[in-house]
């Protein structure tokens, strides 16, 4: 992927500085009409998607109301990317998560989260929302026991 001299020589001092500092393009070859149209590139965040913004604006939301403080321990569940972008901000910020998750989620996503701190809990993928093992109410019971 090529990139610029100029972006090679910043220093950041948090992977959360990346978040949501993705590229604009001006898309030169598809018919826009009159209109100038313009793609953000979000699979340039550090976790590889926009789940990233939601990770980072979930947690500074709870500890703009003063629900967390870093060590705390965060539970969700999560049946997708939501689940790496909450990894990758609960690292940085010093929080222990627990990740309530199908078990018909990739292995390699799995591997990523681990890789990332997150503590993952795998669920069954063939029941649905009300049954215990569901993978929100699962976390929902997890994160009433912690």
């Amino acid at each position: 992927m090529p990139t610029s001299s100029a972006s090679l020589r910043e220093v950041h001092d948090s992977v959360l500085e990346l978040i949501a500092d993705t590229p604009i393009v001006r898309a030169q070859r598809l018919d826009a009409g009159v209109c100038r149209l313009f793609l953000k590139l979000e699979n340039h965040n550090p976790g590889g998607s926009i789940k990233d913004r939601i990770g980072l604006r979930m947690i500074e939301a709870a500890e703009q109301r003063g629900e967390i403080a870093p060590g705390a321990t965060l539970v969700e569940g999560t049946a997708g990317n939501t689940g790496i972008g909450l990894a990758l901000v609960a690292q940085q910020k010093g929080y222990k998560l627990i990740l309530v998750v199908p078990d018909k989620m990739s292995r390699e996503k799995i591997f990523n989260l681990k890789a990332m701190g997150a503590e993952v809990v795998l669920t069954r993928s063939d029941v649905g929302k009300g049954h215990p093992e569901y993978y929100q109410d699962l976390a929902a019971r997890i994160a009433r026991e912690t």
